[in-house]
């Protein structure tokens, strides 16, 4: 295993209390560390100066990657109070700290995107869009750096510490056909080569280590069905026609699709309907109903996720003992039985009402 680079060097070892864990040489220490899930960086960071030093050098993270300890953590803002986190692993709930921006950055709408140990949170303040990025190693909120074209109402998803925005609408209405790539490891935007078609109210995913866009609005009354793949190494955009049959009119939510194990799903949520997409017809097969409805928000305030090897639905119900969100899984490996799949209870938030405004899932 490689040394710790920039860390190691602030161990010094003049005694046998010096030590990460004490009997224990760094390196071991350090293996052994790495299984503790982020959601324990902050108290990791706690213990004292040295485990401070640890946690912000970033990496334990980097280490669980090379390991393949990668757990999930499911983040979602669903009342005023802000944005919480939540590890499926342990059942716990955390509550992020505020953002520290604007009231009209609080009120106006967003959107969210996990790439590598990061969640960007796009928005509008008074004068201008903005980013705030709240770093899980970090446990705060920076101002992340614009992109080239400022925009909102786009299709997004991330790969490992890269993400891809494409199209949307700028701070006028002009519905965009532009896209970019952003790298968590430096902060920075780049320009990638525009779509064939401008569109708005989309959604985008990785599949296949190609990023894709479907759905969305080319103009007010215009709906697209079709969808683009773009490829990585070739840099160049590929219309796929009727990729997304399920017409779009301007009150619908961006389409809810996730990707596990390589597989599109999405949800048609006139009928809450569970669909998978077949590559080689380019078409849809249906699989079974939500947990919860999606028809009666024509899609909004409900999350559709992939969360490892499992499709993650985060919705709204309302019982005898008020509202509260929760949080269905299912993993595709298990089949369906009887038509019917068979969803389970990750976890429950009580007492947030019943609307998810924003939601995303990072891999740690």
């Amino acid at each position: 295993m490689d040394k710790m680079e920039g860390v190691n060097d602030g161990f010094s070892r003049t005694g046998p209390n010096d030590s990460l864990l004490p009997g224990l040489i760094d390196d071991v220490a350090l293996y052994c560390l790495s299984w503790v899930g982020g959601s324990n960086y902050a108290s990791l960071s706690c213990i004292n100066k040295k485990y401070k030093k640890l946690i912000n050098s970033g990496y334990l993270y980097g280490l669980r990657k090379q390991l393949r300890a990668v757990e999930h953590l499911v983040y979602l803002v669903c009342d005023p109070r802000g944005w919480v986190a939540f590890d499926p692993k342990i059942n716990r709930w955390m509550a992020l700290p505020k953002i520290p921006c604007d009231e009209c950055f609080n009120h106006a709408d967003k959107e969210s995107l996990a790439v590598g140990c990061e969640m960007l949170v796009f928005g509008r303040e008074l004068m201008e869009f903005a980013i705030w990025k709240y770093s899980l190693i970090c446990g705060g909120w920076v101002k992340c750096k614009e992109m080239n074209q400022s925009r909102c109402l786009f299709g997004s998803s991330c790969l490992g510490s890269i993400a891809i925005v494409a199209g949307g609408s700028d701070k006028y209405g002009n519905v965009l056909k532009s896209a970019e790539l952003y790298d968590s490891s430096s902060g920075t935007w780049e320009l990638l080569p525009n779509m064939h078609t401008p569109r708005r109210l989309c959604s985008g995913f990785f599949m296949d280590d190609k990023f894709y866009v479907i759905g969305g609005m080319s103009s007010p009354t215009v709906s697209l069905t079709c969808g683009e793949e773009y490829d990585l190494k070739t840099r160049n955009w590929r219309k796929i026609e009727g990729m997304y049959p399920f017409v779009s009119i301007g009150a619908q939510a961006p389409p809810l699709v996730a990707v596990v194990d390589n597989q599109l799903y999405a949800v048609e949520h006139l009928t809450n309907m569970v669909k998978k997409y077949d590559k080689e017809k380019n078409s849809w097969n249906d699989l079974g109903r939500l947990p919860v409805r999606a028809d009666s928000s024509n899609g909004w305030g409900l999350a559709f996720k992939a969360c490892g090897d499992q499709l993650l639905v985060v919705g709204g119900q309302r019982g005898p003992e008020g509202e509260a969100i929760v949080l269905n899984s299912w993993c595709p490996k298990s089949g369906i039985t009887n038509g019917t799949i068979d969803w389970q209870v990750l976890g429950v938030r009580e007492h947030v009402g019943v609307f998810v405004y924003n939601c995303a899932v990072m891999a740690c």
